[in-house]
């Protein structure tokens, strides 16, 4: 498993392809959500991934403070099902929040995450702000680290 940090500009064709295609897998397909995946982000963002013979295996958005809050954020984070129960999402939870409060120097880092990973995100040091709210049909929660 090789674990990859790019911001947009870095990545290949070939990457933005894999990671366009698992996302829309995971978000769109296996959740059935309908929404526009490509939302003008990608290009503002960095990329963080675990690829494993051509496949992405693991992948989260890291996105600097001011393109979608004003703090920090850590978004469309997904497991590849041929992945799950690795550890994969903790290994790269803990790269995420390492790079955007070490390089990028932020204190603090929001999140729309889907409640029922609420105790899963807290075990990184996120606690809700808001209330439980449907998004896209699947229930959510904002949260905060810092």
């Amino acid at each position: 498993m090789q674990w990859h940090l790019k911001s947009f500009e870095q990545l290949t064709g070939d990457e933005i392809y894999r990671i366009l295609e698992q996302r829309v897998a995971v978000f769109m397909l296996e959740q059935n959500c309908l929404y526009p995946e490509i939302d003008g982000k990608d290009n503002q963002c960095y990329h963080l991934f675990a690829e494993e013979n051509g496949q992405i295996a693991a992948y989260c958005r890291l996105i600097p403070p001011g393109v979608t809050y004003t703090q920090a954020s850590i978004g469309r984070v997904l497991v590849n099902d041929a992945f799950r129960g690795q550890g994969l999402a903790q290994q790269m939870m803990t790269q995420a929040i390492t790079f955007l409060t070490e390089e990028l120097g932020q204190s603090q880092i929001k999140i729309q995450a889907q409640h029922y990973l609420e105790k899963f995100y807290g075990s990184f040091g996120f606690t809700p702000i808001s209330d439980v709210y449907p998004e896209d049909g699947i229930p959510h929660v904002d949260m905060l680290r810092g």
